[in-house]
């Protein structure tokens, strides 16, 4: 696997970033928020009555719309859930390299794989981030240690994935599209869920190293939970802002799959992670996409064949999946190679 960033701060009095972790430009700045990050209520959207549930929708709509991305309360996840997913993260990234060797994959579609940066294979500038990334549906898949790892985060994703289907059709919805529609004719049932866990030690030259550049996400919804140190950081309106999150919330964002099934309607945002001095922040992330074997294509009735053409060729979700992971991340560069 080579040194880690987690290795590279606990080896010696890091005081400066290596070169290897240097960008040779500085980020754009972050700016001030001028509205604030739209909130959506789960427990009203599942569990209200019928006016709550159409009011949770248009707020949803104007979300995606507007925004690309919410923060989702009362998800019914219990807290104790998420700090016990949390605390076998960072027991995950304690273990020696020896136990975890075994996970060093090479191919993007391992079930389990454990690395630095985001594919140091073709990266000239690594960054400042250590992951694991476990696929968990439609087939479970989980590392033997820690102990516990396999049977909370078989609950966590269990329930993660819960909310992600309601929020999916709640989305078809605003969309003018049937509840079902986007699990349908993209065989969500059987589709891909991803564990990534993130780790980002302190950095002593923060301006200097990034810990995710600007990227969109693959698949429909991505939903994070983190710990109580931020650093995400998205891009609205040409501005760079902070997404600070509410206590046991999660953040969710709009993937690519999504602006491709919406034909543009809903886009996928950009997002960031900048890094800090004093303390490691890890986010607990499930990315919720399509079938592996999906072919995702604008849905017809978004599309008018008189005046309304499709804007993205149809693609088959495996090799999507496959081309951003075995790239450089950078920006929407896999979706604009599927515009029309």
């Amino acid at each position: 696997m080579g040194r880690t960033v987690k290795d590279l701060t606990e080896s010696n009095d890091l005081k400066t970033v290596p070169s290897e972790y240097v960008f040779p430009t500085n980020p754009e700045e972050v700016e001030e928020a001028e509205q604030q990050i739209p909130i959506i209520d789960y427990h009203l959207l599942t569990s209200g009555s019928p006016d709550q549930r159409s009011q949770i929708i248009e707020n949803l709509r104007i979300a995606c719309l507007d925004w690309g991305f919410f923060m989702v309360i009362n998800h019914g996840v219990a807290e104790s859930l998420i700090n016990e997913m949390m605390n076998l993260c960072l027991s995950f990234f304690d273990l020696s390299p020896d136990e975890k060797s075994d996970y060093v994959g090479k191919d993007v579609l391992n079930p389990i794989r454990c690395g630095t940066s985001f594919n140091t294979s073709v990266e000239n500038v690594y960054f400042w981030r250590d992951y694991l990334k476990v696929l968990v549906h439609p087939d479970f898949h989980a590392p033997l240690k820690p102990n516990a790892f396999r049977n909370i985060s078989y609950e966590y994703c269990k329930r993660t994935r819960e909310v992600a289907k309601e929020l999916v059709n709640a989305i078809s919805e605003s969309l003018g599209l049937q509840g079902d529609y986007i699990e349908k004719a993209l065989e969500t049932k059987s589709g891909l869920q991803i564990l990534i866990v993130n780790l980002y030690p302190p950095c002593p030259q923060p301006e200097l190293a990034m810990g995710m550049p600007p990227h969109s996400d693959h698949g429909l919804l991505t939903l994070l939970a983190q710990n109580e140190i931020g650093g995400l950081q998205i891009k609205h309106k040409g501005k760079w802002i902070v997404a600070n999150a509410l206590p046991n919330s999660f953040m969710v964002n709009i993937g690519d799959h999504m602006e491709i099934l919406s034909n543009g309607k809903y886009k996928s945002i950009l997002h960031r992670v900048a890094v800090n001095t004093k303390a490691t922040r890890v986010t607990v992330v499930t990315a919720n996409g399509p079938s592996l074997d999906a072919v995702v294509t604008p849905a017809p009735d978004l599309v008018d064949s008189e005046n309304y053409t499709p804007l993205y060729r149809g693609m088959k979700y495996r090799e999507y999946v496959e081309l951003q992971q075995s790239n450089q991340l950078d920006r929407k560069s896999c979706l604009d190679r599927i515009r029309v």
